[in-house]
């Protein structure tokens, strides 16, 4: 995360929740998840067999409004919450192993900077249908500057 510019909020079982430009403003936060997400799934193969275990990885990305701040009254965390915050978590767990499902709003935000395949409209529980997208391993973002 750290590398990509990518800040760990924390994680959740076999989960790891990530966010970018919400403590410090940067323009091109959507562009850095992207990355991070692109490296994972060859991280988690590769992990995998360094260990001798199956491992697969989902991933689900949203963009948009959320709440942030440090929550607790005797022990303080840092913490996102919302519908964006929502929806990515549900990409995820909807999601297919070893893929990066994004929404629709992801997608266009990107661009044609980064290589996408349709995989079609998605029930997703306190949505409704929408339409999704697999952002796949191409050019990943040699438009930095032109998404986020």
């Amino acid at each position: 995360a750290a590398a990509h510019g990518v800040e760990k909020i924390k994680t959740i079982g076999d989960g790891y929740m990530a966010v970018a430009g919400v403590s410090r403003p940067q323009a091109d936060h959507l562009v850095r998840l992207a990355r991070m997400a692109l490296c994972l799934p060859e991280l988690v193969q590769r992990l995998s067999a360094a260990h001798g275990v199956e491992l697969r990885i989902r991933i689900g990305i949203a963009s948009g409004p959320l709440m942030a701040g440090v929550i607790g009254a005797d022990k303080f965390s840092y913490d996102v919450w919302g519908e964006t915050v929502n929806l990515a978590s549900r990409l995820e767990s909807y999601g297919l192993p070893g893929e990066i499902q994004v929404s629709d709003a992801v997608r266009t935000a990107l661009g044609d900077s980064f290589v996408f395949e349709p995989r079609g409209a998605v029930e997703v529980k306190g949505v409704g249908r929408i339409e999704t997208w697999l952002l796949k391993p191409g050019n990943a973002g040699a438009a930095a500057g032109r998404a986020g």
